[in-house]
């Protein structure tokens, strides 16, 4: 079927495709960044830095607004545009930052180190109970992060590697969300349909584009948590027991 206002897809239906009941989920993938993971607060992050350096941080405060400021410069802004594709590209998108962050300015590296530290990004805590079970109803599950580096040394400081079966990660496959070949491609190592398959992410433009390769998604609240981030309404859209 022709329909004259058609939606962009990355997918062809069957007619009987087309005919039939919309598919039961049976398989989730997940963003990272403030979806199953979240990075430690800025004011820990810096005396973390302090420890690092032995520089004293005596404002913390003024540190904040530095950074904020620092964002805003053109050659700043610019610096960050495709920081996720490699990892080379995000360590000079952190130091072209931090350089112009007059505590941070000499230290980079350190600044930048404490930014992909294992113990820098911590789950929600609703996040291994979600994880967990999924695994009991014999659910795959699956990462698609736009990301500068190797995230899973996060999740096996936080005991939770052995939940995901497959991590998609824009720094390793060269192209970032919502490129629909990101989410075909985790649903491809997992052996599962795309079409029984939900994304669940904090970004509608980046996790929704995953509708244009066949998925559903379902889209958090873009809000700065620290309790629970609210996966568990997730758990309602599978079909019984991963059936």
């Amino acid at each position: 079927m022709r329909a004259l206002f058609d939606l962009p897809a990355a997918y062809d239906l069957s007619a009987a495709e087309q005919d039939a009941p919309v598919p039961p989920v049976q398989a989730v993938l997940c963003d990272f960044s403030n979806t199953l993971f979240r990075m430690i607060g800025t004011d820990e992050w810096l005396r973390r830095i302090a420890a690092d350096t032995g520089r004293p941080l005596d404002d913390p405060a003024a540190v904040l607004a530095d950074l904020d400021a620092a964002a805003a410069e053109p050659e700043v802004a610019a610096a960050q545009e495709g920081r996720d594709l490699d990892a080379d590209a995000h360590v000079h998108a952190m130091r072209t930052w931090f350089a112009r962050v007059p505590y941070l300015a000499g230290i980079e590296d350190a600044a930048q180190a404490r930014v992909v530290a294992e113990d820098s990004w911590v789950p929600y805590p609703d996040t291994g109970p979600f994880l967990r079970s999924l695994a009991e109803r014999g659910v795959p599950v699956g990462v698609v992060s736009d990301i500068g580096w190797d995230i899973r040394g996060h999740a096996r400081a936080a005991g939770l590697d052995a939940l995901v079966g497959t991590w998609v990660l824009s720094c390793e496959e060269g192209r970032e969300k919502p490129a629909p070949e990101l989410f075909r491609t985790a649903c491809a190592r997992l052996g599962v349909d795309p079409r029984r398959t939900v994304m669940v992410g904090d970004n509608p433009a980046r996790d929704g584009g995953a509708v244009a390769a066949g998925l559903r998604a379902f889209v958090l609240a873009s809000e700065q948590r620290d309790g629970d981030r609210g996966l568990a309404a997730v758990l309602p859209l599978l079909s019984p027991a991963g059936a």
